[in-house]
Protein backbone atom coordinates (compact mmCIF):
# COMPACT_ATOMS: atom_id res chain seq x y z
CA UNK A 1 0.00 0.00 0.00
CA UNK A 2 1.44 3.48 -1.33
CA UNK A 3 -0.42 5.78 -2.83
CA UNK A 4 -1.01 9.55 -2.21
CA UNK A 5 -4.42 10.38 -0.25
CA UNK A 6 -4.82 13.98 0.60
CA UNK A 7 -7.52 13.60 3.15
CA UNK A 8 -5.73 15.14 5.77
CA UNK A 9 -4.72 18.42 3.39
CA UNK A 10 -1.07 18.12 4.80
CA UNK A 11 1.68 16.14 2.90
CA UNK A 12 3.27 14.29 5.52
CA UNK A 13 0.28 13.20 7.41
CA UNK A 14 -1.36 12.30 3.68
CA UNK A 15 1.65 10.25 2.73
CA UNK A 16 1.61 8.19 6.41
CA UNK A 17 -2.08 7.47 5.40
CA UNK A 18 -1.10 6.29 1.84
CA UNK A 19 1.58 3.99 3.10
CA UNK A 20 0.43 2.77 6.79
CA UNK A 21 -3.35 0.54 6.44
CA UNK A 22 -3.02 1.35 10.42
CA UNK A 23 -3.34 5.14 10.19
CA UNK A 24 -5.88 5.05 7.70
CA UNK A 25 -7.89 3.08 9.77
CA UNK A 26 -7.41 5.08 12.72
CA UNK A 27 -8.18 8.30 10.52
CA UNK A 28 -11.46 6.61 9.96
CA UNK A 29 -11.81 5.63 13.51
CA UNK A 30 -10.86 9.51 14.22
CA UNK A 31 -13.26 10.85 11.67
CA UNK A 32 -16.49 11.84 13.44
CA UNK A 33 -17.45 14.92 15.23
CA UNK A 34 -14.63 16.98 14.27
CA UNK A 35 -13.48 18.30 10.73
CA UNK A 36 -12.34 15.00 8.61
CA UNK A 37 -8.54 16.85 7.84
CA UNK A 38 -8.33 16.87 11.85
CA UNK A 39 -9.07 13.29 12.06
CA UNK A 40 -6.68 12.45 9.41
CA UNK A 41 -4.01 14.06 10.96
CA UNK A 42 -4.67 12.46 14.11
CA UNK A 43 -1.78 9.19 13.06
CA UNK A 44 0.73 11.34 11.75
CA UNK A 45 0.72 13.25 15.28
CA UNK A 46 0.15 10.46 17.09
CA UNK A 47 3.11 8.25 15.13
CA UNK A 48 5.21 11.55 15.74
CA UNK A 49 4.55 11.72 20.07
CA UNK A 50 5.34 8.47 19.40
CA UNK A 51 8.84 8.91 18.41
CA UNK A 52 8.36 6.73 15.59
CA UNK A 53 7.41 7.11 11.58
CA UNK A 54 4.56 4.52 11.76
CA UNK A 55 2.03 3.30 14.25
CA UNK A 56 2.31 0.03 16.09
CA UNK A 57 -0.73 -2.17 16.62
CA UNK A 58 0.78 -3.95 19.22
CA UNK A 59 2.60 -0.59 20.45
CA UNK A 60 -0.23 1.00 21.19
CA UNK A 61 -2.68 -2.10 22.67
CA UNK A 62 0.31 -2.52 25.08
CA UNK A 63 0.44 0.92 26.15
CA UNK A 64 -0.58 2.06 29.24
CA UNK A 65 -3.79 3.44 28.87
CA UNK A 66 -3.51 6.75 31.06
CA UNK A 67 -0.24 7.27 29.26
CA UNK A 68 -1.81 7.52 25.81
CA UNK A 69 -4.96 9.55 26.69
CA UNK A 70 -2.39 11.83 28.25
CA UNK A 71 -0.33 11.68 24.46
CA UNK A 72 -3.66 12.40 22.88
CA UNK A 73 -4.65 15.15 24.99
CA UNK A 74 -1.37 17.93 24.92
CA UNK A 75 -2.09 20.16 22.74
CA UNK A 76 -3.04 20.19 19.81
CA UNK A 77 -5.10 17.37 21.01
CA UNK A 78 -5.67 15.15 18.13
CA UNK A 79 -9.80 14.45 18.74
CA UNK A 80 -12.19 16.90 20.60
CA UNK A 81 -12.66 13.67 23.07
CA UNK A 82 -8.96 12.56 23.12
CA UNK A 83 -9.51 10.38 26.54
CA UNK A 84 -12.19 8.33 24.67
CA UNK A 85 -10.65 8.35 21.41
CA UNK A 86 -7.38 7.32 22.89
CA UNK A 87 -9.27 4.03 24.56
CA UNK A 88 -11.03 3.35 21.14
CA UNK A 89 -7.29 3.24 19.61
CA UNK A 90 -6.20 1.40 21.96
CA UNK A 91 -9.47 -1.56 21.43
CA UNK A 92 -8.81 -1.19 17.64
CA UNK A 93 -5.07 -1.96 18.05
CA UNK A 94 -6.06 -4.91 20.40
CA UNK A 95 -8.77 -6.37 18.30
CA UNK A 96 -5.94 -6.06 15.69
CA UNK A 97 -3.04 -7.95 17.75
CA UNK A 98 -5.85 -10.36 18.42
CA UNK A 99 -7.32 -11.20 14.93
CA UNK A 100 -4.92 -10.11 12.53
CA UNK A 101 -1.35 -10.53 14.89
CA UNK A 102 -1.40 -6.63 14.40
CA UNK A 103 -1.70 -6.42 10.64
CA UNK A 104 -4.16 -4.18 9.72
CA UNK A 105 -3.88 -4.65 6.25
CA UNK A 106 -4.84 -8.40 7.11
CA UNK A 107 -8.21 -6.67 7.21
CA UNK A 108 -8.44 -6.77 3.79
CA UNK A 109 -5.22 -8.97 2.02
CA UNK A 110 -7.10 -11.77 0.09
CA UNK A 111 -10.34 -11.47 1.20
CA UNK A 112 -12.60 -11.61 -2.24
CA UNK A 113 -16.03 -10.71 -1.92
CA UNK A 114 -17.16 -7.32 -0.94
CA UNK A 115 -19.60 -8.31 1.49
CA UNK A 116 -17.38 -10.50 3.45
CA UNK A 117 -14.89 -7.74 3.63
CA UNK A 118 -18.00 -4.80 4.94
CA UNK A 119 -18.48 -7.44 7.27
CA UNK A 120 -14.50 -7.99 8.16
CA UNK A 121 -14.66 -4.28 8.67
CA UNK A 122 -17.91 -3.78 10.75
CA UNK A 123 -16.44 -6.16 12.95
CA UNK A 124 -13.67 -3.62 13.98
CA UNK A 125 -14.09 -1.59 17.27
CA UNK A 126 -15.61 1.42 16.32
CA UNK A 127 -16.95 0.64 12.91
CA UNK A 128 -20.34 0.82 12.88
CA UNK A 129 -21.84 -0.07 9.21
CA UNK A 130 -21.62 3.06 7.80
CA UNK A 131 -18.08 3.52 8.87
CA UNK A 132 -17.31 0.37 7.66
CA UNK A 133 -19.07 1.13 3.82
CA UNK A 134 -17.44 4.56 3.99
CA UNK A 135 -13.79 2.96 4.73
CA UNK A 136 -14.74 0.35 1.70
CA UNK A 137 -15.27 3.07 -0.91
CA UNK A 138 -11.79 4.26 0.12
CA UNK A 139 -10.20 1.34 -0.71
CA UNK A 140 -11.79 0.60 -3.27
CA UNK A 141 -11.72 3.91 -4.88
CA UNK A 142 -8.51 4.93 -3.90
CA UNK A 143 -6.48 2.17 -2.33
CA UNK A 144 -6.74 -0.51 -5.16
CA UNK A 145 -8.83 -2.88 -3.02
CA UNK A 146 -11.61 -4.18 -5.24
CA UNK A 147 -13.00 -7.61 -4.47
CA UNK A 148 -15.74 -8.65 -6.27
CA UNK A 149 -19.41 -6.81 -5.28
CA UNK A 150 -17.00 -4.06 -3.36
CA UNK A 151 -19.34 -0.99 -4.80
CA UNK A 152 -22.56 -2.81 -3.90
CA UNK A 153 -21.11 -3.46 -0.82
CA UNK A 154 -20.05 -0.10 0.09
CA UNK A 155 -23.72 1.15 -0.84
CA UNK A 156 -24.02 4.41 -2.07
CA UNK A 157 -20.70 5.26 -1.03
CA UNK A 158 -19.11 3.09 -3.96
CA UNK A 159 -20.86 5.15 -6.60
CA UNK A 160 -18.83 6.25 -9.75
CA UNK A 161 -18.48 10.11 -9.27
CA UNK A 162 -20.10 10.20 -5.86
CA UNK A 163 -18.99 12.82 -3.77
CA UNK A 164 -20.68 11.96 -0.61
CA UNK A 165 -17.64 10.93 2.32
CA UNK A 166 -13.56 10.78 2.37
CA UNK A 167 -13.46 7.79 -0.33
CA UNK A 168 -14.06 10.75 -2.53
CA UNK A 169 -11.72 13.52 -1.86
CA UNK A 170 -8.70 13.83 -3.89
CA UNK A 171 -7.61 17.57 -3.59
CA UNK A 172 -9.22 20.83 -2.81
CA UNK A 173 -11.81 20.37 -5.46
CA UNK A 174 -13.31 17.40 -4.52
CA UNK A 175 -12.89 17.83 -0.91
CA UNK A 176 -15.09 21.14 -1.17
CA UNK A 177 -18.04 18.73 -3.03
CA UNK A 178 -17.96 16.83 -0.31
CA UNK A 179 -18.23 19.35 2.06
CA UNK A 180 -21.33 20.71 0.21
CA UNK A 181 -22.81 17.43 -0.12
CA UNK A 182 -22.74 17.35 3.82
CA UNK A 183 -24.48 20.71 4.16
CA UNK A 184 -27.37 19.53 1.86
CA UNK A 185 -27.36 16.39 3.83
CA UNK A 186 -27.93 18.19 7.24
CA UNK A 187 -30.44 21.04 5.76
CA UNK A 188 -32.58 18.22 4.57
CA UNK A 189 -32.77 17.07 7.88
CA UNK A 190 -33.01 19.80 9.76
CA UNK A 191 -36.23 20.74 7.33
CA UNK A 192 -37.40 17.12 7.70
CA UNK A 193 -37.39 17.80 11.54
CA UNK A 194 -39.04 20.73 11.44
CA UNK A 195 -41.94 19.84 8.88
CA UNK A 196 -42.68 17.13 11.77
CA UNK A 197 -43.40 19.70 14.41
CA UNK A 198 -46.90 19.95 15.03
CA UNK A 199 -48.11 23.47 14.23
CA UNK A 200 -48.38 25.77 17.23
Amino acid sequence: MDVTLHLAQDPDADALLGRSPLAALTGMLLDQQIPMEWAFKGPATIAQRLGADDLDAHEIAAYDPDAFAALLSDKPAVHRYPGSMAGRIQQLCRYLVEHYDGDAEAVWRGVGDGRQLLKRLEELPGFGKQKAQIFLALLGKQLGVRPTGWREAAGAYGEEKSFRSVADITGPESLAKVRAHKQELKAAAKAAKAAKKPAE
